[in-house]
């Protein structure tokens, strides 16, 4: 049984037609299958998705990577790689299920892959906790992304998750730190990394293990610092304002390219990539063999460097720096200081901590 968004509702009453026309013996009797009227029904269909999901507000977007028959990382996992093997435990406190772990070949070549699997029913979301990792979790792919350096082996993340898990346990295992060490490891590997965002990339939950050489989104998938439902919370004690919050967080693919915090954007079949898991697969496949190829020409050096510079770049292109080419340091050079201290505001600002750091000292 499909599911249909809230946006989708012509699109739900097209489909049924087109299982009425394709199955006309439920229908009152025996008669002949109309083609031509399948065709034209399907056609209408295609139309209707393509003028609905090209122009998608970012809420509707959010609904999109949310959607429960969207692909998961096990749907990934078990058709893009050969001869996984299944990896478990932190060796501190005990296993996460919400992420799937372990070493695969992927074109003949070894790969480590770590996916974030929400469930595909209520039994195994439940399970899987919706995806939402606890600190062995992390421990967990801390300890594998170690293991696949010291092996020179390529690592493929994928993203789904609304965040890391907020329960009393995890906070008190250390969830921050966790995270925090996580995102440490993924900074200082001398292997290649690529994450894939295929649905939710919620909060630190995400950038734990999105902090990878290349980071990918599926076309309608999302990547965000908090839900739009929580910004609205916090911004307007509302959490009904969601599209004025989704819109001003820029959190889809489109927005994120442009402000590159992404690398690139991998595109889904008409409808998202629930409507046609084939496409998906063979999209993902296509770019993470290009991708890999990529690496296979730089040195180990090179890769952590090229990945270290790409996220220092990240919101710095209309800031006081001359030249973002090469950013391996954030020491502040000469030219760049003459431009600082040229700025009014930021001068006047100086000055007015200055004052402020002096009369507390002459009121003390």
């Amino acid at each position: 049984m499909k599911n249909y968004l809230n946006f989708e509702k012509e699109i739900k009453e097209l489909d049924e037609e087109l299982e009425k026309l394709k199955d006309p013996y439920n229908q009152g009797g025996i008669s002949e299958v109309d083609t031509q009227k399948i065709s034209k029904t399907q056609k209408e269909i295609n139309d209707k998705l393509n003028s609905i999901y090209s122009n998608l507000d970012p809420w509707q977007t959010t609904m999109v990577a949310r959607h429960e028959d969207r692909p998961k990382s096990k749907f990934f996992i078990d058709n893009l790689f050969d001869d996984f093997i299944s990896l478990s435990g932190d060796r501190f406190y005990g296993e996460d299920k919400s992420v799937i772990t372990g070493f695969a070949k992927f074109k003949n070549q070894s790969i480590l892959v770590i996916g974030q699997e929400k469930g595909d029913d209520l039994d195994s979301r439940i399970e899987r906790n919706f995806g939402m990792m606890r600190p062995e979790g992390y421990r967990k792919t801390i300890r594998l992304m170690k293991l696949a350096d010291r092996f020179k082996i390529p690592i493929i993340l994928f993203v789904d998750t609304p965040g890391a898990y907020p329960g009393v346990g995890a906070e008190e295992r250390g969830q921050a730190e966790a995270i925090a060490k996580s995102i440490e490891c993924c900074m200082n590997l001398k292997v290649p990394t690529i994450a894939i965002i295929i649905g939710e990339g919620g909060s630190g939950g995400a950038i734990a293990l999105a902090s990878s050489s290349k980071v990918l989104m599926l076309e309608n998938a999302i990547y965000s610092v908090i839900s739009p439902e929580g910004c609205a919370t916090i911004l307007w004690r509302d959490p009904k304002k969601m599209l004025d919050a989704a819109k001003a967080m820029k959190l889809s693919a489109k927005d994120l390219l442009e402000l590159n915090v992404i690398d690139e954007i991998i595109k889904e079949p008409i409808g998202g990539a629930h409507r046609d898991r084939d496409i998906i697969l063979n999209n993902v496949r296509q770019t993470l063999t290009k991708n890999l190829n990529y690496f296979n020409e730089l040195s180990s050096e090179e890769i952590m460097t090229e990945r270290k510079n790409k996220f220092l770049k990240i919101g710095r292109n209309d800031g006081f720096m001359t030249s973002t080419e090469d950013l391996s340091t954030l020491t502040i050079k000469k030219n760049d200081l003459d431009q600082i201290f040229k700025s009014k505001k930021i001068l006047l600002a100086i000055i007015g901590g200055l004052i402020l750091v002096s009369s507390i000292f002459l009121l003390i």
